[in-house]
């Protein structure tokens, strides 16, 4: 009967917010906690997948210590953005509360600017994670045919491959994701965990080397290079972080008392994936090979090596290694049915070409956004085929997502800062007094983190080494911009507003103009 009035009440208050209640409401917070990806599983990929430039960047210090520091930072904006959202609670995320909170005379263009921020964000760091779920397959035969040298072409055929499990599982599973991924949560870590630590077949690390091991090999100075293996741990975090917006705000329309819910799911996410993250790494590193012999592995992708030394046998090696796939490929279909949410949220407010069509729910399939989701797919598909080209610009969009989704992230941050933070006084998760602190922590956080997406992983810089992250970047904001001048100065409104809070808004900014102007 509680989670009944709850949804009647979500229902009212998505009225309010200017929007009709078409999504079924079936998750609670641990639904939400736990999935699309939950933060145990993002933890436990995100942290080994890459795990070359982390031992490139320094080792033990730069995984362990920096993904504490990480996680610190990473809670001022988990913070900020569930104030914002608790007050908000609408699938259009980010794009939507810009423009609620920026003055008349900006809103429609800073709504416009975060959505098309959001879209490539959310496109690009799904064609990363999907992407980077086929190469773990890469490494997962590398355990059995260490010197098999990988063709761009047949990497891309597993790509395809894992995209189209990810599609078959988002259409007709919808209802049994959250379940799937709570179970994926609870066994993950704990069979890596006894593996790891009972076998040890390399050999055992002293606790000085996990705590306080360094060596980098990256070419950078011993400081920046720390940053650097941090590019890793940045990007498993703006996961973490992307399950704020893209994850979490992007499923508010299905979620019982969202205005309760969100925020505190955006606010325990972080906490879990730190603690998740370093339960992982404390046997991982204590059995840790030779960096040396990781990073010389022919097809780059060191995972299934890894386990194969420390379990001692190729049936153990690979073993763990199916774990870590599995991981992926849970995360692979958690995002990419996240995306499709946000690519439907976008089309709904008319800011896509052919919204009409993009914004339609298939009651058929549990309120599946179908064409949504097969937007963003085909999208996922046209873009990987640039990795047949070129490895190293495809490698970018790595960083594009991570540029992307922190300055769609930033904005509505930004902008409650320069109105004061007096739209957050009514907010039902408010920060108070520490509500100031917390956002400029947040701000300056990802504007470093874009900075340094923007830097090469390794001197010298050579056409190879090139990071085209800030190149990318530059080249969608243009696209979106001239998207606008096209279409979005006259058929884009931004969303929807009732008139009673448009007049009330009106009032307030003629009576009291916003910093902003």
């Amino acid at each position: 009967m509680e989670s009944i009035d709850a949804d009647v009440a979500a229902k009212e208050g998505l009225q309010k917010l200017g929007y009709k209640q078409e999504m079924t409401r079936t998750r609670g917070l641990v639904h939400i906690l736990f999935n699309d990806p939950p933060p145990k599983v993002i933890a436990a990929y995100g942290l080994v997948a890459p795990i070359d430039t982390s031992l490139a960047g320094g080792g033990p210090v730069v995984m362990l210590w920096g993904w504490i520091l990480v996680s610190a930072l990473t809670q001022a904006l988990a913070l900020s953005l569930a104030e914002i959202c608790s007050k908000y609670p609408t699938s259009a995320g980010a794009y939507y509360w810009c423009f609620r909170l920026a003055s008349p005379k900006y809103r429609l263009l800073l709504s416009w600017i975060n959505g098309w921020l959001t879209m490539v964000g959310v496109w690009t760091v799904s064609l990363s994670v999907v992407f980077g779920t086929a190469q773990l397959v890469v490494a997962g035969a590398g355990v059995y045919y260490p010197e098999w040298t990988v063709t761009p072409w047949q990497t891309y055929v597993i790509f395809l491959g894992v995209t189209a499990i990810a599609l078959v599982f988002c259409l007709f599973l919808n209802t049994h994701l959250p379940t799937i991924d709570i179970i994926c949560a609870c066994w993950t870590c704990l069979v890596i965990l006894v593996c790891l630590s009972v076998k040890a077949a390399a050999g055992r690390r002293s606790v000085s080397f996990v705590l306080g091991g360094f060596d980098a090999s990256a070419g950078w100075t011993p400081g920046w290079s720390f940053f650097i293996g941090l590019l890793p741990v940045i990007s498993e975090h703006r996961q973490l972080g992307s399950s704020l917006i893209r994850q979490v705000a992007s499923m508010a329309e299905e979620v019982h008392d969202p205005s309760r819910i969100l925020p505190q799911a955006m606010t325990w996410s972080v906490p879990i994936g730190t603690v998740s993250g370093v339960i992982f790494l404390l046997p991982v590193l204590f059995t840790l090979p030779d960096a040396k012999i990781l990073l010389s592995v022919p097809s780059g992708q060191p995972v299934g090596v890894m386990f194969t030394l420390v379990m001692g046998s190729q049936a153990g090696g690979f073993g763990l290694w199916f774990i870590i796939f599995g991981i992926g490929l849970f995360c692979a279909i958690s995002i990419s049915c996240a995306a499709s949410r946000a690519t439907w949220a976008f089309a709904r407010d008319k800011a896509i070409p052919f919204h009409t069509h993009f914004s339609k729910v298939s009651p058929r399939l549990s309120a599946v956004p179908v064409n949504a989701l097969f937007l963003s797919t085909i999208i996922q598909v046209a873009l990987g085929l640039i990795y047949l080209g070129s490895s190293t610009a495809f490698n970018a969009f790595v960083g594009v997502a991570v540029m992307c989704l922190g300055a769609s992230y930033a904005m509505p941050v930004v902008i409650s800062l320069m109105n004061g933070r007096k739209d957050m006084r009514d907010a039902p998760f408010c920060l108070g007094r520490a509500g100031m602190t917390v956002n400029v922590v947040a701000v300056l956080w990802v504007v470093f983190s874009i900075v340094l997406f923007s830097m090469p992983a390794v001197v010298p810089v050579t056409r190879v080494t090139m990071n085209y992250a800030s190149v990318v970047f530059v080249a969608f904001g243009a696209i979106s911009g001239v998207w606008y001048m096209i279409h979005g100065r006259y058929h884009y409104t931004g969303p929807p507003v009732p008139e009673d809070t448009a007049d009330t808004q009106s009032s307030e900014s003629s009576s009291a103009p916003s910093k902003l102007d």
